[in-house]
């Protein structure tokens, strides 16, 4: 089996390794000149980055409140639909209430059984005449000029 040798990694001199903090300050000078002026811009503009930061977040929130999934606009039209759906519920409760009523009638009441048997069946009493009206007409249509 071969043994794998690997190339070693020159090490530096002594006087580079002497010279590495003062190689580092010097960058940072650099980088530090460099920035001075963002520095000193963003320094004096931070009231107002941080007014325009305020109103754009108060703006989104605005938007998601009214406009959101859950937004004023989404609860107006879910209580307009509940408004609509309870009024439709109280109609049927009074809808089921009389048909309940006369549904009682019709099994203890002589008089509704006849009532409705008249009405529906078109029976009569002997020597009971009944008129029916006519059908209305249509009132003849007028020419237009």
């Amino acid at each position: 089996m071969k043994k794998l040798s690997f190339p070693a990694f020159p090490t530096p001199p002594a006087k580079d390794l002497a010279n590495i903090p003062e190689r580092v300050e010097a960058a940072v000078g650099r980088y530090t000149e460099r920035l001075k002026p963002a520095a000193a811009w963003f320094y004096g503009a931070r009231r107002r980055l941080a007014t325009a930061f305020v109103a754009v977040i108060a703006v989104w929130l605005l938007t998601h409140v009214l406009l959101g999934p859950n937004g004023m606009v989404v609860y107006q039209q879910k209580r307009a639909e509940y408004k609509q759906l309870q009024e439709k519920n109280d109609r049927m409760q009074l809808d089921n209430e009389r048909y309940a009523r006369q549904i009682k009638a019709l099994k203890d009441d002589p008089a509704a059984i006849e009532k409705e048997a008249r009405e529906q069946l078109g029976y009569t009493r002997p020597n009971e005449v009944i008129y029916v009206a006519p059908p209305p007409t249509a009132p003849p249509a007028t020419a237009r000029k």
